[in-house]
């Protein structure tokens, strides 16, 4: 009984003392292989710079997309739906009360006469952007409340 306590607790110290020993050669190791290279710490330094900048780059294009909704619409254009939305709205009610004016007055079907076609610009604001592109949305809002106006909804 007292043999197998004591060969326990040798092959617990062996066990041990080769654990201890693996650990240090390890460390040893690597505390060697900096100390080796001369530029170790240069290049953890140049490492971490690049790091900075490719967060700061990231964040960048984050904000980016953050001020323009960060959404794309279906054509592509990389806009906010607000500012195509704004666009179709304010094109589509000033086309059906020009459509329904023209209706009751019997008049032809053509929706390029307005001025309001011509010029795009009701509701547009400057924070917006591209006034070509908002009116582009808004002609196509125009076009189609014009059509809807003159039809009769």
């Amino acid at each position: 009984m007292k043999i197998n306590l004591l060969t326990k607790k040798l092959i617990g110290s062996v066990f041990a003392l080769s654990l201890l020993l693996g650990v240090g050669l390890t460390a040893s190791s690597v505390a060697k292989a900096q100390y080796q290279d001369p530029y170790w710490r240069q290049q953890q330094q140049r490492e971490q710079i690049r790091r900075q900048r490719e967060y700061e780059r990231e964040q960048r294009r984050r904000n980016r997309d953050w001020r323009n909704d960060g959404r794309y619409d279906q054509y592509g254009y990389g806009v906010s739906a607000n500012f195509r939305q704004t666009a179709l709205n304010a094109g589509y009610n000033e086309g059906i009360k020009e459509g329904r004016r023209d209706r009751s007055r019997g008049q032809r079907y053509d929706f390029r006469d307005f001025k309001a076609y011509r010029n795009a610009d009701t509701d547009y604001n400057s924070r917006f952007g591209n006034k070509a592109l908002y009116q582009q949305f808004y002609r196509q809002g125009f076009q189609n409340g014009y059509a809807d106006g003159y039809r009769g909804y």
